[in-house]
């Protein structure tokens, strides 16, 4: 991941841990209405994928366990990792785009149930993503993959030479002669790896996407909702599609890119589509970015007036998240695939203990609350969620106080601490494991490998029935809380 000049080396924040009763009287521990759903508490763990589920997208015992896990800490909600509404190989990412998957699903939801003893509310995050390619070697995107032109010939100054000495005389050139050649998307094809984009409607499966998606969103909202999930997040944010259609880089010429407007076309006749099929009392809302954090990508004023407008058509709730976009993805490895945690924008959505000046604490707030501020003056009561760094009670109790955000996130503290919220409740907040924002849950994501925290993977190894990883080096779930 990118890094900050400055390379600042913070440390966890220190905190005065309330007492049960504090603790039983604070904000965050307070219910707070999403749609028809109450949470007991305004406490969240956003999507975090975990790379558990089998290859074909069924949910697995290591699924079951690892959000049975979180549910023991009873936190307000857990949202489901990002679960693909297409019937698609997309290797061990759960899937819910055909009803073959309900069973595994209904067995989370009552896992989840069990665990939290009913405390805990479960919403999935449904996703659509575009295809995305691995960096290839230079020889066989050459040989292969390059679909050769009469422009090719041009630029080599030979209009009739045959494709097969097109592609001879290409392998010949330095990457400097190459570069003038290939066009942009070549070029990036050749140093990235082929990625599609909602602009490339030259592609029939891309000019119809606004065809086809409300009806995949529609329907894998309603199979969450046969499962027994409480409510969906649809996901507009980060790399993927719909996200995308939101982006100010959307320059599609069909009504779905362009102007705000038309950007956020899409993704409102997405829900619409949800909100037809599951009806007004499943809750449904979404996350999306409070800033995009790359050149020419949405600002905190687009964001703003995306909000006010999902607000406005009825969404029951709003999750803030920011960057993590392919747009400033570092070059991989050959063989290896883009990932969009790895630029600026990356480090703004998952910024680590080494940061600039502003530290990687609370970087998504201000903006966050900026957006939350738009939506109250519009006259609309959405409740918001803020995630980024949060990891102490008194920084989740300011922003609740101070009406920056309605639900607070915790997610790599959720992961270092499953139990961090039945801890904090019951007073005995100085036994939380912190997170020290090294990332290597991070690290171990863009590999595709079983997400762990490094704080507890190793501990206790030996014990009997310690689920462990792949390799049989790491440990799946946190060690169990003892009282101390």
């Amino acid at each position: 991941m990118w890094k900050p000049p400055e390379r600042i080396k913070y440390t966890p924040l220190s905190d005065d841990w309330p007492t049960r009763e504090q603790a039983a009287g604070s904000l965050l521990f307070s219910p707070v209405q999403v749609g028809a759903m109450t949470l007991e508490q305004r406490t969240w763990v956003p999507a975090m994928v975990p790379w558990r589920a089998s290859d074909d997208g069924f949910v697995t015992e290591e699924v079951l366990d690892w959000y049975g896990r979180f549910a023991r800490g009873r936190p307000g909600a857990i949202v489901v990792e990002a679960t693909g509404i297409r019937d698609v190989p997309s290797g061990p990412l759960l899937r819910i785009g055909h009803d073959r998957f309900l069973p595994g699903l209904r067995q989370l939801v009552e896992r989840v149930r069990q665990e939290s003893g009913g405390h805990t509310r479960l919403l999935i995050q449904i996703i659509d993503f575009l295809g995305i390619r691995r960096r290839p070697e230079r020889a066989k995107y050459l040989e292969r993959f390059l679909q050769v032109s009469d422009r090719h010939r041009l630029a080599l100054g030979e209009p009739t030479l045959p494709d097969q000495e097109v592609r001879e005389r290409l392998l010949a050139l330095d990457d400097e002669q190459l570069r003038e050649v290939l066009n942009e998307r070549e070029w990036e094809s050749l140093t990235m790896g082929q990625r599609e984009r909602v602009t490339d409607t030259h592609l029939p499966h891309i000019a119809e996407l606004p065809e086809v998606l409300p009806g995949l969103f529609a329907a894998a909202a309603k199979r969450a909702q046969e499962a027994g999930f409480d409510g969906v997040e649809l996901h507009y944010a980060h790399a993927y599609t719909m996200a995308s259609f939101l982006s100010a880089t959307n320059t599609r010429k069909d009504g779905y890119g362009g102007s705000l407007e038309h950007r956020l076309r899409l993704p409102l006749e997405v829900f619409a589509a949800v909100r037809q099929q599951v009806g007004e009392r499943f809750p449904a809302g979404c996350r999306f970015l409070s800033e995009e954090c790359v050149e020419g990508g949405n600002t905190l004023e687009d964001s703003t007036r995306i909000g006010v407008a999902l607000a406005q058509a009825g969404m029951d709730f709003l999750s803030l998240s920011r960057g993590g976009k392919f747009d400033d993805a570092k070059q991989p490895k050959v063989g290896e695939a883009a990932y969009p945690y790895t630029g600026v924008s990356g480090f703004e959505c998952m910024p680590g203990y080494i940061a600039d000046a502003f530290g990687p604490f609370g970087r998504n707030v201000e903006p966050t609350a900026a957006i939350r501020s738009a939506v109250r003056a519009a006259g609309l009561a959405t409740p918001v969620v803020v995630a980024g760094g949060i990891h102490t009670f008194t920084q989740a109790e300011t922003l609740l106080a101070e009406e920056k955000a309605d639900i607070i996130g915790i997610a790599r503290q959720a992961l270092a601490d499953p139990d961090w919220f039945e801890k904090v409740r019951s007073g005995c907040g100085g036994q939380v494991r912190m997170c020290e924002y090294t990332n290597y849950c991070e690290g171990l994501d863009q590999k595709h490998k079983q997400v762990t925290c490094n704080l507890w993977d190793r501990l206790e190894l030996d014990e009997p029935g310690v689920r462990k990883s792949r390799d049989n080096k790491r440990r799946l779930i946190a060690p169990e809380w003892h009282r101390q």
